[in-house]
């Protein structure tokens, strides 16, 4: 194993079912993020977090954010739709200048809704289909309003390898001049200010296509625990090059989460798995 794959963590992030009731999503937030900074504080070399968001309640979400990072947590989590509205509404536009101007990362993860489609939630399809669904919208729904532009210093982490925004790239270059015309950038350029994890259940063409369309370097590990299968470094087996597995693997997330992550690790002498 090269010796940059050595030092290694884990990071946090917590995904939960938002809430219209503003009590109910505040103290769910809270104690998500309480306990993830305890785990942070115990295991420092070990953990990082990301936070959870008291959305759609922009105001709370906004002091949450601040305590968060206040603890320690290098960005937030939020899912791909939020009580189906789109992450690109303009009333979340605060909570993504506020990461901007901090230069934190935002965490984007399916809802888990089937993309609000009956056609796939009544057929057993929300999870298998439904949540590459959602991310692909989502990441659309950013980039045709100019999101990733926009923000320039906001980090925007996608699950999954991005859904199907591998295959359809091009699609998107060819079609948004007619469909989307307000588009602010050629889609596949707003697609690589992001960054995508390499979840794919093991499935070495995903992510090869991922490598093809997006970039070796917009690419970092992921788990998805305990809910992928397969071998959770599968680059190191997918045909890639010796130098793209070592940035896919480590050093990308030097780059997404900072330095001062790994080098904390590499002080205190742990090494592991980078997942």
């Amino acid at each position: 194993m090269p010796p940059e794959l050595t030092y290694r963590y884990c990071l946090l992030r917590h995904r939960f079912r938002i809430s219209k009731i503003r009590t109910q999503a505040v103290t769910a937030g809270r104690m998500a993020n309480d306990l993830y900074a305890d785990a942070v504080r115990r295991w420092p070399t070990r953990f990082v977090a990301f936070a959870a968001l008291p959305l759609p309640h922009v105001d709370a979400a906004l002091q949450e954010l601040d305590r968060a990072l206040g603890l320690g947590m290098l960005g937030v989590t939020i899912t791909s739709s939020i009580l189906g509205r789109s992450i690109a509404d303009s009333a979340f536009d605060p909570i993504y200048e506020e990461l901007n101007r901090r230069g934190s990362v935002l965490f984007v993860h399916p809802e888990g809704c089937g993309a609000h489609s009956h056609l796939i939630s009544n057929y057993d399809m929300t999870w298998m289909i439904g949540a590459p669904i959602d991310e692909t919208i989502a990441i659309l729904h950013l980039i045709t309003h100019g999101i990733p532009k926009r923000y320039p210093r906001l980090k925007i982490l996608i699950s999954h390898l991005g859904g199907a925004l591998p295959m359809v790239l091009q699609r998107l270059d060819s079609q948004h001049v007619w469909e989307a015309p307000q588009t602010p950038e050629l889609p596949s350029l707003a697609a690589r200010r992001m960054w995508y994890d390499i979840v794919s259940h093991g499935h070495a063409p995903a992510l090869r296509a991922a490598v093809d369309s997006l970039g070796a370097d917009r690419l970092v590990p992921g788990t998805d625990f305990p809910y992928q299968s397969g071998d959770l470094l599968y680059a190191r087996n997918s045909g890639l090059n010796e130098e793209d597995v070592v940035k896919i693997l480590d050093g990308n997330a030097l780059t997404l989460l900072g330095h001062d992550v790994i080098q904390r690790t590499k002080r205190e002498g742990i090494s592991g798995r980078a997942l």
